[in-house]
């Protein structure tokens, strides 16, 4: 029978991108809740058998110009709170370690491109290996501080936290390993126009790189997932 992930998605085209395949592959059925939808954080955190939160461009503190922050972080610090399977990339990496009692905040610089992460030796241990010297995608101005008790698992050249863990059921990217390089990155530069013009990003450099780079990311972002997901059904 297949297990439920729930994935909260905060802009459409920041979907699942590579992760989705794996995860219909270990059995999962798939069901997006989009900000803004009356049941976004309705139900039990608890009752998905995995829960996705995905990236967008508002800050985990903007909750006075986003009401919906409060209740989500609430609903993500509840399933914290019982253990269960979490995953969080970008703003969902920055929902989970405020939810844990971290401080979100912003970095002072905007880090949007692909550049290679440094891991840690946790992060070498575990699933991220998939990605060692691999360029990967960033793009956010706000990091964190880690987590009690979470381990560190890579840094950038720019950013010291990249990903944290806490077991092998919660897992936190602020980098963007799912993303689909191919026409649906054009939906990215499209819907984030304002931000890139802003942070003066060349958008030429950013095509070719997501051209370049992206072959290699998409293997071994869908080796990365799946080897997370087969550390969830050992009993982790």
């Amino acid at each position: 029978m297949n297990r439920t992930a729930l994935v909260l998605r905060h802009v459409h085209f920041e979907d699942l991108g590579s992760f989705a395949a794996p995860l219909r592959e270990a059995g999962y059925d798939i069901r997006y809740r989009d900000a803004g939808d009356p049941d976004f954080c309705a139900g039990d955190p608890c009752d998905p058998a995995l829960l996705i939160v995905l990236g967008g461009p508002i800050g985990v503190y903007e909750d006075a110009a986003y009401p919906f922050i409060l209740a989500e972080r609430a609903f993500i610090r509840s399933r914290l709170q019982a253990g269960r399977p979490t995953l969080g990339v970008c703003l969902g990496a920055q929902l989970i370690a405020a939810a844990l009692g971290a401080t979100v905040f912003p970095s002072g610089i905007k880090e949007i491109g692909f550049s290679v992460l440094t891991l840690t030796a946790a992060g070498e241990a575990g699933p991220l290996r998939h990605l060692a010297g691999l360029p990967v995608l960033h793009w956010h101005g706000d990091t964190y501080s880690l987590p009690e008790h979470a381990e560190h698992l890579a840094s950038s050249a720019l950013i010291a936290q990249q990903a944290f863990s806490l077991g092998r059921r919660i897992l936190a990217l602020q980098f963007h390993p799912e993303v689909e390089t191919d026409h649906k990155f054009e939906r990215w530069l499209v819907g984030h126009a304002a931000e890139l013009s802003t942070a003066g990003i060349d958008l030429g450099v950013l095509r070719d790189d997501a051209r370049r780079h992206g072959p290699s990311l998409h293997s071994a972002s869908t080796a990365m997932i799946a080897a997370w997901l087969d550390g969830l059904e050992s009993g982790g």
